[in-house]
């Protein structure tokens, strides 16, 4: 048995192979919109766009950043009085009376789906004080979530030079919106049934594709000056995108629009399984024994990525061997998570399981290990030695046995001529 056994490298890379897609080799739906984008939720790829950063009028898709905001600074149990609020007869409200009660959470819904241009001035009275106070809050807000080609100067979407946007802004808008678990809960609502204020009464969503089952999401609009805008979403396996088609021509343009660009998008990404937490990564050889241990990531990772656009998992810093004795989870190295040039995850990999200490005869055994050639000479030593002490010990023997034979020799001589010699 060898001492090391590297059956791992320093580093190792395992290519994840790309989900095949023939929808992710479609060209993008033709479409009427002045401007538009289609982004996947998750990572914020763009899968497509349209002058995604000029700006324009942007109607009520305005009431995200209202209700986002009034989400940071209102409790949905809370009960606001409504603001006094003159709408025209054109304008979209929920018919509330001047100092009418009405829960915040009943408040959201009618701003969300029904678009009551009266429930986004009570919630904005009721949130700041004021509706300019609001509005400075709507603009920091858009500030801190990056939304560069933004401004609010009202919180319910009328025309205003002030007040605008860009497809790309409504998009990011759209999935902070949606990390609100109350509120991506009331856009996907065909309908809701208010059950505070004077009355109880119904709100229908003013989003046909949610309606219709299609969407579940997020935000319409229509001004004279702003056309027709759309802020969509839609989820399927798994994956969320989120489409913004604005100055549209008619309701129909703009439903049919973001209708193609939401199905068309979700054909362009694949969800991709690259960690288990169960799966074993790597070996690792364990010292005095002919065997090995399994290292395991301590989570799972997975990631959506453009069809047909592989991952890389490089596992890392796995030691050469170890020794025991070793508990199960014990650091062994790092997988990172790269798609492209970018990395994505760093996860914690470790042993599958404990190592016990290896005892004195696997210990000497292993010492022993490439030394056998000491024990050689040690025989041979040892035979030579013997041979050596036999070979004496014969010599001395013939030695004596020789000097017995010339003393025998002697003797008989002499007593033969002793036997010669006359008798006195």
């Amino acid at each position: 048995m060898s001492r090391v056994r590297r059956v791992l490298a320093a580093t190792l890379v395992l290519a994840i192979a790309p989900a095949a897609s023939a929808a992710a080799q479609s060209d993008p739906p033709s479409i009427s919109a002045r401007a538009a984008i289609v982004m996947e939720v998750s990572t914020g790829d763009v899968a497509y766009e349209r002058r995604a950063t000029e700006r324009r009028q942007i109607a009520s898709t305005t009431k995200m950043m209202t209700a986002l905001v009034s989400r940071a600074e209102l409790r949905l149990g809370q009960t606001l009085r409504a603001a006094p609020y003159a709408a025209l007869p054109i304008e979209s409200k929920i018919d509330l009376r001047t100092g009418e009660p009405m829960k915040v959470s009943d408040l959201l819904r009618g701003l969300m789906l029904a678009s009551g241009n009266d429930a986004a001035v009570t919630l904005a009275v009721g949130a700041s004080g004021s509706r300019a106070a609001f509005v400075r809050e709507m603009n920091a807000r858009a500030r801190e979530l990056g939304l560069e080609n933004t401004r609010f100067a009202n919180p319910v979407g009328l025309d205003d030079e002030n007040n605008y946007s860009s497809a790309q802004d409504l998009a990011k808008l759209a999935i902070a919106v949606r990390r609100d678990e109350f509120l991506r809960q009331v856009i996907a609502l065909p309908r809701a049934r208010l059950q505070t204020g004077d009355r109880p009464r119904t709100v229908i969503n003013r989003n046909t594709l949610v309606r219709e089952g299609f969407a579940n999401g997020v935000k319409t609009g229509r001004t004279q000056r702003a056309g027709y805008v759309l802020v969509g979403s839609k989820t399927r396996d798994g994956i969320t995108v989120v489409s913004a088609v604005l100055g549209e021509p008619s309701e129909a343009a703009r439903d049919a629009d973001s209708r193609a660009l939401l199905n068309w998008a979700l054909g362009q990404y694949s969800r991709e399984r690259v960690l288990d937490r169960g799966e074993v990564v790597a070996t690792v050889p364990i010292r005095y024994r002919d065997t090995e241990v399994g290292v395991l990531p301590t989570r799972e990772v997975s990631r959506i990525v453009p069809a047909g656009e592989g991952l890389e998992v490089r596992v890392t810093g796995v030691p050469a061997e170890v020794d025991g004795p070793l508990p199960a989870g014990s650091p062994a190295g790092l997988a990172v998570v790269s798609q492209g040039d970018r990395e994505i995850a760093r996860v914690q990999l470790v042993t599958a399981a404990a190592v016990p200490e290896a005892g004195l005869w696997l210990k000497f055994r292993d010492w022993m290990e490439g030394r056998w050639w000491i024990v050689g000479v040690l025989i041979v030593l040892a035979v030579g030695t013997l041979v050596a002490l036999v070979l004496r010990r014969r010599s001395a023997q013939r030695r004596r046995q020789e000097a017995e034979r010339r003393r025998e020799s002697r003797d008989q001589a002499r007593a033969a001529l002793e036997e010669q010699s006359p008798v006195a």
